[in-house]
């Protein structure tokens, strides 16, 4: 646990020092749970967020994109539940004044006994050379004992949660001696419910006529332009609306650096389908997204998926994928059958069909849904967390001689390549390399830099992700031709300088990841 914690200080520390995320407001001691993306951040958000659209949208022939307006009008919310049910359970320590979540309390005491388990697991493997881990989690007194408590409490904690029930999740807490994580104490306060909605003016309108939403989540404003997309791109069931957009959440614990946030970022995808197809889509969509995610190089290892304890009312399946961050297994990314409540609640309140008419049936019904919907935020932190890395320089002798080298897919890294020129006080070098820099940067998000030695250049590079340094030296102004040096392996090779906007081209493009 004391290894992760610091891992993930090292990670946040990482992000502040080379420029991808800052703490909002930061001169004003900033603004809880709020951050902002620096020059480099901002380059990898906005390519992990290419990737998914090209992957989501591109790529498939019955899904297209929109962009909605976060204010929407406020029976939208009325209709999707958020008015009256959109509620965490919060409860508060009276002794220490703190404010938490009682389902995440919980949870956090079940991720305790799951490390437990784990920890019997990683012991016993040392000891037996022959060990099969799946019969030792099956007869291991101590281990099935963990894992029948966890049962229990999830199983217990997922009734609470779909009844609403907060007097069981006080007993919960009370019954597994839950304390607050700071003080000890278990001095609680009853749970209560608490709307995570952002509320605002319409104008100079007051009161409940005027009154609007920040939006918390994207999906509405695909449903209630389900109409409007379907007949002016002439989709036919199934097809999917796709989009990605900032949505907002009162948060009452936001924590976890970028993990929870109170303003955050959505990809989702909901595709309209046939009632009664359901399940076959619902499995198709696990598995294609499990296989976007592993395509930017996480090991599968790191990846799982998680069956909700607790569904919605409309959902009738709902899986998490669930990314190792170095806080533990957390959601990435959620896949729901939504059935026909939000299209059926939409029509309900406004008057309006939302039906299609289906010519392979020759009958008119309300679409079902299959939603796939990933954090964009979350998506960085995941990135970050499994690229990031402190090694033994390669081909290096010395334990001593490490690196900090940010192992990103090259058609994600920020930047895709950096021009140095090997001596900044030689003109003929620097304008070979600024020549070099121009023609680049053209078609690939490249850096100039100069302001340093090389193998602190390199080191720097290393550090934000750039899979490959460019080096103009004296050989060049003698035979036009550049070391090329690969991030991961540091093999260098010579290359005409005519060559080289189009092997870096071709080495970093997003075509990489959708084959």
């Amino acid at each position: 646990m004391a290894q992760q914690n610091d891992q993930f200080k090292a990670l946040v520390a990482h992000c502040k020092e080379y420029g991808f995320i800052y703490q909002s407001s930061e001169i004003y001691d900033g603004l809880s749970a709020v951050y902002d993306y620096g020059p480099y951040g901002s380059l990898l958000k906005n390519n992990l967020k290419e990737y998914w659209w090209k992957a989501m949208v591109q790529m498939h022939d019955n899904i297209v994109g929109i962009d909605a307006a976060i204010f929407m009008h406020p029976k939208t919310w009325k209709a999707s539940g958020h008015v009256d049910a959109f509620n965490d359970p919060l409860v508060d320590n009276k002794d220490s004044k703190k404010r938490y979540r009682a389902d995440v309390l919980i949870e956090d005491h079940i991720d305790k006994l799951e490390a437990k388990i784990n920890k019997e697991v990683e012991k016993a493997s040392k000891r037996f050379a022959d060990f099969d881990e799946q019969m030792f989690r099956q007869t291991n007194t101590r281990v099935v004992e963990y894992q029948e408590k966890m049962d229990a409490i999830a199983r217990r904690l997922g009734a609470a949660m779909t009844k609403g029930d907060m007097v069981e999740l006080k007993a919960i807490i009370d019954d597994l001696e839950i304390a607050d994580p700071d003080t000890g104490s278990r001095d609680w306060t009853e749970v209560r419910q608490f709307n995570l909605m952002f509320s605002t003016q319409l104008g100079n309108i007051a009161g409940e006529e005027g009154k609007l939403y920040l939006r918390p989540e994207t999906a509405q404003g695909i449903f209630v332009n389900f109409l409007n997309v379907q007949k002016t791109t002439r989709q036919k069931i199934p097809f999917g609306i796709a989009q990605i957009g900032k949505a907002f959440r009162n948060e009452i614990v936001a924590r976890q650096f970028i993990f929870r946030m109170r303003e955050f970022e959505q990809m989702e995808m909901q595709f309209f389908i046939q009632p009664g197809t359901q399940q076959k889509w619902y499995e198709y969509w696990k598995a294609a997204r499990l296989a976007w995610h592993q395509k930017t190089g996480t090991p599968a290892a790191k990846l799982r998926f998680h069956d909700h304890d607790n569904l919605a009312h409309y959902a009738d399946a709902a899986v998490d994928i669930q990314f190792e961050f170095p806080f533990g297994f957390k959601e990435l990314e959620g896949i729901h059958s939504r059935t026909d409540f939000d299209l059926s609640s939409h029509q309900e309140l406004s008057g309006k069909k939302l039906t299609y008419f289906d010519p392979a049936t020759n009958e008119s019904y309300v679409p079902y849904v299959l939603e796939t919907s990933v954090g964009c935020d979350r998506m960085f932190l995941a990135m970050m967390s499994n690229a990031l890395v402190t090694e033994q320089v390669p081909g290096s002798d010395d334990p001593n001689n490490t690196r900090e080298v940010l192992k990103l897919h090259p058609a994600l890294a920020p930047i895709k390549a950096a021009i140095l020129p090997l001596k900044r006080t030689e003109d003929r070098i620097v304008a070979k390399a600024k020549e070099l820099f121009d023609k680049l940067k053209i078609s690939s998000q490249c850096q100039y830099d100069d302001t340093g030695s090389i193998g602190k250049l390199y080191r720097r590079q290393d550090a934000i992700g750039t899979p490959f340094c460019i080096t103009v030296d004296f050989d060049t102004l003698e035979d036009n031709t550049v070391t090329v040096r690969d991030r991961d392996t540091l093999t260098q090779e010579r290359v005409p300088l005519e060559n080289v906007p189009a092997l870096v081209r071709d080495r970093t493009d997003m075509s990489l990841l959708l084959g």
